[in-house]
């Protein structure tokens, strides 16, 4: 690539960010970064009517926390400043002026009661209505009426749209990185607004201005802007600039497969589908995030690359920096990716592994009010014998917390598969070798109750189950004299008798 690599992720301050999105930009960020560009965040902000306080900053904030900072973008580097929409409308008149100046684009007066009464007359007769070369002449634009007339709706400050001028009878052949050639009939498209009649640029003709002029040379977006390419691809050729190269991304499928993956779907199946927690201005509704729900960062930038893009190997853990070397567009699958929230959790339960104890431990202590007086150390030793059986931190207590309370009661099943008769003479035994250990050690222990029931030949089960019980309450949790040498002497004996007690 001769050109320095500029991308742009331009998201659209409506409310928070879909996951959706997010793949989008980290795919941005990643084809940026494999080939030393930059990655840009655009505020497309020009549809004033649906701007959500605060989503601005909520974008920024889940960018942040998948680690995908920007380069440039609002208060940040802004050389090709400024990076929101409403900053720039100032500019974009005089481009759609310049359109109409070389016969691209024209005025168009027509009322939305007259293309309102246009639609109603052509579903009428089963057609669909289409404002283009097949029709323009008929309407109240500046091609069907004289020069004159034109002026003196303008001086009279009638309202008015300015309408990209489609080609008639042309075949456009366009490229697209992931879905190859592309070849579209010009007489099936409409002429597109490009500037409407509140002095504000439609997301089209804003879109190829500030792409050009940011000197972005690839644009990677979701395939739900396919149908504007062909528009996009003549705007450019009408400006006279170079294009830059486009790649439309696949779709997020539904766990289902079919259609698109909505926040209805995350409600139904109890997932989120928003990176960080969102709190809706208007409304005060709740909408859960990843971050919130215990997901790691890594673990959702991990699994959200692999929703249409494959390395071409086995290989399904990538860190972020791994992910930048193996990322290629032309691996990027044309059809639908279908969300498998089994398959996050299975990400973040291997991340979980990789994670510090001494982080996790703090991040637990703070989950739990009961842990608020324990040395930190300690919880992370806990964490170290439970994480392999934790996806989420949320999941420790469940798992542990035996280590931090004596059990109150003991598994009804577990108690009749584990308390035989004997058991109380063999727990009376266990905690007299217990009591007479002075090397307190997992080794020591083990070495000495093992022996013990062998030597007497014993079954390991009549003494070790009831042994969990006591310690644990119920037949789970790691290794028993792991948990021993945590708990301590006195703790392990006093469990110990309180089971032989529960039995008499």
């Amino acid at each position: 690539m001769t050109k320095n690599v500029r991308v742009r992720f331009a998201p659209s301050p409506t409310g928070p960010l879909h996951i959706g999105g997010v793949r989008t930009a980290l795919f941005n960020y990643l084809f940026a970064k494999k080939h030393n560009g930059e990655f840009i965040l655009r505020i497309e902000d020009t549809d004033q009517n649906r701007y959500v306080e605060g989503a601005e900053q909520y974008i920024i904030a889940a960018l942040n926390w998948c680690n995908m900072t920007f380069d440039e973008g609002p208060g940040k580097n802004e050389k090709f400043g400024p990076y929101r929409q409403s900053e720039r409308k100032h500019l974009y008149k005089q481009y759609a002026n310049d359109l109409i100046a070389s016969g691209n684009a024209y005025y168009a007066f027509d009322t939305s009661e007259i293309l309102d009464f246009h639609r109603k007359d052509h579903e009428a007769k089963g057609k669909t209505f289409i404002y283009n070369w097949h029709n323009r002449l008929k309407l109240t634009n500046s091609l069907s009426l004289s020069a004159e007339e034109v002026k003196a709706k303008l001086e009279a400050g009638e309202d008015y749209v300015i309408r990209f001028k489609s080609p008639q009878d042309e075949t456009l052949n366009l490229k697209d990185i992931i879905r190859g050639d592309i070849k579209i009939d010009t007489n099936i498209l409409d002429d597109k607004v490009l500037f409407k009649s509140d002095g504000m640029p439609t997301y089209h003709l804003a879109n190829i201005v500030d792409d050009h002029l940011m000197e972005i040379t690839h644009v990677i977006r979701g395939e739900e802007w396919l149908p504007s390419l062909a528009l996009h691809y003549q705007l450019y050729k009408a400006f006279g600039w170079e294009a830059p190269q486009f790649a439309h991304l696949p779709l997020i499928l539904k766990p289902t497969g079919k259609g698109k993956l909505s926040k209805r779907d995350g409600d139904k199946l109890g997932f989120p589908v928003f990176p960080l927690e969102w709190k809706d201005p208007k409304t005060g509704d709740v909408s859960r995030g990843y971050k919130e729900d215990g997901y790691f960062p890594e673990a959702m930038v991990n699994f959200l690359a692999f929703l249409g893009w494959n390395p071409g190997t086995e290989q399904e853990i990538f860190n972020l920096d791994e992910l930048i070397n193996a990322f290629e567009l032309e691996r990027v699958n044309k059809s639908g990716a279908r969300f498998d929230p089994d398959k996050t959790k299975w990400f973040n339960h291997h991340y979980m592994q990789e994670q510090d104890n001494e982080v996790l431990a703090e991040a637990f202590k703070k989950e739990r009010t009961e842990l608020s007086e324990i040395d930190v150390n300690y919880i992370a030793m806990v964490i170290n014998l439970v994480k392999e059986r934790a996806t989420f931190v949320s999941d420790f207590w469940g798992l542990s917390h035996f280590f931090f309370n004596s059990p109150t009661s003991f598994d009804e099943k577990a108690s009749k598969k584990a308390l035989k008769e004997g058991t109380t003479d063999l727990m009376n035994q266990l905690i007299n070798i217990i009591n007479a250990n002075t090397d307190f050690t997992v080794e020591t222990l083990q070495t000495e109750i093992k022996g013990w029931i062998t030597s007497n030949e014993i079954s390991f089960g009549k003494v070790m189950m009831p042994l969990r019980l006591a310690l644990v309450g119920a037949l789970q949790g790691p290794d028993v004299f792991d948990i021993i040498y945590m708990i301590g002497k006195n703790e392990t004996i006093k469990r110990i008798e309180k089971i032989i007690k529960s039995i008499s």
